[in-house]
């Protein structure tokens, strides 16, 4: 395997510097995986990265040591870095410029399902899949990749979910579970990636702008007062602390804020203003406490975005995978199915009467009774010195958690007896919306 690294630095001193060398695969790929995973553009970031990866590989230097800096120098670089990968088993090359990725996938028959790896997120993921008779068969737990019996030609790859929004975007996978915050942090309005499904009913959490409680921004309680605190100049702007670098300066921006500056961190951003670091922080927040207890608040007109687990696709893998479209047809309706049936009860009970229908319009008569489309209602046949008679009807409803007890009350009133309750674990629909809704999309 070859590849080609093209590299162009252009600084304060020199216009253009460009060089092309062939590097060995290890070094080059490693260079290529350190690069893809930071989000920031800067140029001193990226001649630290050619630095490391020269320490490493130094018999690589003569592709890179015309560009850099002595350590005493000042550097402000605008650097693109383009790796192109040919091999025998693939037919197209593979292009990363400033990180981001343009990429012909590798043939293969296989359809890849990309899941969370750790955390809360994998293991609910998991039982999700597991409610919906879809078991995920993992030989080891150190494994990343394992396959669900239940459905066929089909790879699970545990993930990182950032990783597997990447993975989207280039074709290494056809489907994937993410939170949307990650989704929309990372796809960044991608138009290859489709939302399958939008709400897989846990890792609710809400992406939102938080500042002190005290001091000057002690009675800001909005977006709009925050952004006309005359506090703000281009010598001292609005400091904000998050790990969601995409997001969070989008909306500020889209709030009309000029005078902001934002720093990166990954955890613990309620502590940044206390330090003295942040003026205020952009990050996901759950119950709230943890805000509470840093003396953090939310302010009105500061939540970024609504998130839970979501399905998400690859556009141009819906279209062009053999097979893709029925596996996701299939995850489709086992998830519309079960999550339908969360909270429901079914209730079954006998009734006298003189018809099926005078029985129907006693039932419907009570508020609670209806049923998903109503109640129903059949003879049951008892046997007596006469024969076999059918004065007595079974009736079967449907009814949600919150108005079981009620329901019971009101079929005892008109005259039911004998009430069996049990679970629902799914409602099949004759086609889920949602499947219309993608096919839609798809132009199908």
């Amino acid at each position: 395997m070859d590849i080609a690294c093209h590299t162009s630095v252009a600084d304060n001193h020199t216009p253009k510097i460009e060089s092309t060398r062939y590097l060995p695969f290890p070094a080059a790929l490693l260079f290529l995986e350190n690069l893809i995973g930071k989000r920031e553009r800067g140029g001193e970031l990226a001649m630290a990265l050619i630095q490391t990866y020269l320490q490493q590989y130094p018999a690589a230097a003569t592709g890179f040591t015309q560009f850099l800096p002595s350590p005493s120098s000042h550097f402000s670089a605008r650097i693109s870095i383009k790796f192109t990968v040919s091999c025998c088993s693939m037919s197209s090359p593979v292009t990363v410029v400033n990180g981001n990725v343009d990429v012909k996938s590798t043939e293969r028959n296989e359809i890849r399902l990309g899941l969370p790896s750790k955390g809360r997120m994998a293991s609910d993921t998991l039982d999700l899949l597991k409610d919906c008779q879809l078991s995920v068969r993992q030989l080891n737990p150190r494994q990343y990749v394992a396959d669900i019996p239940q459905l066929s030609n089909v790879e699970v790859w545990f993930q990182r979910p950032k990783d597997i929004v990447r993975k989207l975007v280039s074709g290494d996978l056809d489907l994937g579970i993410v939170g949307l915050d990650t989704l929309s942090e990372y796809g960044q309005g991608n138009e290859d990636l489709i939302l399958v499904h939008d709400a897989l009913a846990y890792g609710d959490c809400r992406l939102s702008l938080a500042i002190p409680k005290y001091g000057i921004f002690e009675k800001i309680n909005s977006v709009k007062e925050l952004m006309e605190m005359p506090q703000w100049t281009a010598e001292k702007p609005l400091r904000v602390a998050t790990g969601f670098t995409y997001l969070g300066p989008k909306f500020l921006k889209e709030n009309g804020l000029r005078h902001v500056v934002f720093s990166t961190a990954d955890g613990a951003l309620e502590a940044a203003p206390a330090m003295g670091i942040a003026d205020a922080i952009v990050d996901l927040v759950s119950s709230g406490t943890t805000l509470k207890e840093n003396n953090l608040k939310e302010i009105e007109g500061g939540v970024l975005l609504e998130s839970q687990a979501v399905l998400v696709a690859s556009k141009k893998s819906l279209l062009q995978r053999k097979g893709l479209l029925d596996i996701t047809h299939e995850i489709l309706e086992r998830f519309e199915a079960h999550l339908r049936a969360l909270g429901q009860f079914t209730v079954v009970a006998n009734m006298r009467g003189s018809s099926a229908e005078e029985v129907a319009e006693r039932i419907l008569s009570q508020p609670s009774l209806s049923g998903l489309q109503g109640p129903t209602v059949s003879p049951v046949f008892r046997k007596s010195d006469s024969g076999v008679k059918a004065d007595y009807y079974a009736i079967v409803i449907c009814v949600p958690k919150k108005l079981l007890y009620k329901s019971v009350q009101q079929l005892r009133a008109i005259g039911g007896s004998g009430v069996l309750v049990s679970p629902l674990t799914y409602i099949f629909d004759e086609e889920t919306p949602r499947w219309r809704q993608l096919l839609s999309k798809l132009g199908l």
